[in-house]
């Protein structure tokens, strides 16, 4: 998995190319945690992510309360079918916020 991370004014965007599995999930979960650390508004994008397992599950969702406890949000974008097959069947499609 390779994140790349850009600022704006307002917003942190977390691009995620790849497997987020048991060997990244914690990689994300930090950098999501280090980007609410400097603005409460985080935008993962999705479009070049193959797989999610259960763990990619988990930090997402440490990062959807770590949002609500800020005040903030935390956006999904760009997810593709077989991402999304899995938020869906997780139940985490009706929690997380995605466009």
């Amino acid at each position: 998995m390779n994140l790349n991370t850009t600022r704006t004014e307002d917003t942190i965007t977390i691009e995620i190319e790849g497997r987020v599995d048991t060997n990244t999930s914690p990689v994300l979960q930090n950098e999501i945690l280090l980007s609410f650390q400097k603005l409460p508004k985080v935008v993962l994008d999705f479009e070049k992510t193959v797989y999610i397992s259960s763990a990619g599950l988990r930090a997402l969702l440490i990062g959807e309360k770590t949002a609500q406890s800020k005040q903030g949000s935390m956006v999904l974008k760009h997810v593709p079918e077989v991402v999304m097959n899995v938020l869906e069947m997780s139940g985490f499609a009706k929690i997380l916020k995605i466009e």
